[in-house]
């Protein structure tokens, strides 16, 4: 009996002998793993300050594995110069950086958030505060290298951190558009609509009193300047509002999509806003054309031009549109118009001379095809009369346009290879010398 008790004494000796050293080998794993940590977030802190965000980057890396079991302090401090590390590789170029560094920023706070210790939140913060200026910039930067879907995205991520800054989704919008990444625009247009997104503003000027040039400043700025005497005549501009602008990309967006039914929706929200709008008139006009309701086409054509009678832009856009569509005598009827109340309108001018010639051009094929009997001769000759006679009708017009812009080189250059097309020599030659050729 006493040996039993001496083996039970000695079992649980053991026992007792086991769980210490399990505790003193976790506790020594433990202050080891503590250790490793703090010195690869030593080594990233030191790395940013010397400017070496990519060795940053690596101690970083090193410590990430073990970074969720260590306490909220050292998390943070980790998070926090994990964000300041990928903020300054985003900088530099590295995709997808931003994300990282946004998301590890905001993790700071979460942190210390959840914890009730606010050591490193604040630091945090002003990081994520300038890092909405270097994705502002950055995407400036990737629009003049068009990569306009890059630079719409960081635009989206910079409003995203500053959402007061409602012009970044514009500007993300607008990206997206020049980029051809319609889908991505519409999600940033309808997001903009949500918000009720106006655009309009103030623009603060004054004129520089030394280079007598106007230049644009804020506010407060321009007061200083003004008062100091080295600017002078200060002028308020309001911008207008973007409204109508963004609901009729929306409808450009569905017709490009080939989403005709939401096109004409938002045409109608669009024009509710901004009826007298000549420009939405015509899209609309120009989307029931494809859509093959040419009734409707027409009678918002008419509505455009009861609405602005003295634009020649107006009626050098329905010109465009009638030609895009083969509707040659209404192009003209509209091109005339343009003319008539700019006499001085080249472009409208060029594209009324097209018209002649392109429909004498239409003529060729059925003149090649033509056989060599008396009766095809006889057709033949009629149809280079025609032919002639619209090349000509092209030529005058140009003729007096030359008497309103007589340098023009593009009248120039249509107005001799049309005579060159004649036949004309005498004329060919007098255009060009004018060209100087």
């Amino acid at each position: 009996m006493r040996n039993k008790k001496n083996n039970y004494k000695h079992y649980y000796k053991y026992i007792f002998e086991m769980k210490t050293n399990i505790i003193i080998l976790s506790a020594m794993f433990c202050s080891v793993v503590g250790f490793s940590q703090k010195s690869e977030i030593k080594t990233a802190d030191r790395a940013l300050k010397s400017g070496d965000a990519t060795a940053a980057k690596a101690a970083l890396e090193s410590a990430s594995s073990l970074i969720a079991g260590a306490d909220e302090r050292m998390q943070a401090q980790y998070y926090l110069l994990k964000g300041k590390a990928y903020s300054e590789l985003a900088k530099k170029g590295e995709a997808d950086a931003f994300d990282v560094a946004i998301s590890s920023l905001r993790k700071v706070g979460e942190i210390e958030k959840a914890s009730g210790k606010a050591k490193y939140t604040e630091e945090a913060n002003e990081k994520l505060s300038t890092m909405t200026v270097d994705l502002v910039n950055s995407a400036v930067e990737d629009n003049n290298n068009e990569k306009f879907k890059e630079g719409a995205e960081k635009l989206y991520l910079g409003y995203q951190l500053s959402p007061k800054d409602t012009v970044y989704l514009y500007y993300a919008a607008s990206s997206a558009v020049n980029g051809g990444h319609f889908e991505q625009a519409l999600e940033y247009y309808n997001e903009l609509k949500e918000l009720n997104y106006d655009g309009s503003g103030i623009v603060y000027k004054a004129t520089n009193v030394e280079t007598g040039e106007v230049e644009e400043m804020d506010k407060t700025q321009r007061e200083l300047m003004v008062k100091s005497g080295a600017y002078k005549d200060p002028i308020d501009e309001k911008t207008p509002s973007k409204t109508t602008e963004i609901v009729k990309n929306v409808a450009l967006i569905y017709t490009q999509l080939g989403q005709d039914d939401k096109a004409l929706d938002a045409y109608k929200d669009a024009r509710a806003k901004d009826p007298k709008d000549v420009n939405l008139i015509l899209n609309e006009a120009n989307l029931y054309y494809k859509m093959g309701d040419k009734e409707q086409f027409k009678s918002l054509m008419a509505e455009a031009a009861q609405v602005a009678p003295d634009n020649p832009d107006l009626f050098y856009n329905i010109g465009v549109i009638n030609m895009e569509q083969g509707n040659i005598e209404e192009a003209r009827a509209a091109y005339k118009r343009a003319i008539e109340i700019n006499p001085g309108y080249v472009n409208a001018q060029l594209n009324l001379s097209t018209t002649y010639v392109n429909e004498g051009n239409s003529l060729i094929d059925e003149m090649n095809s033509l056989g060599n009997s008396k009766k095809d001769i006889a057709r033949y000759d009629e149809l280079k009369e025609q032919k002639d006679s619209l090349f000509r009708d092209g030529a005058i017009i140009l003729e007096d346009a030359i008497k309103e812009t007589p340098d023009n080189q593009g009248i120039l250059t249509q107005l001799k290879n049309i005579y060159g097309a004649l036949g004309d020599n005498e004329n060919f030659m007098r255009v060009k010398k004018l060209l100087g050729e």
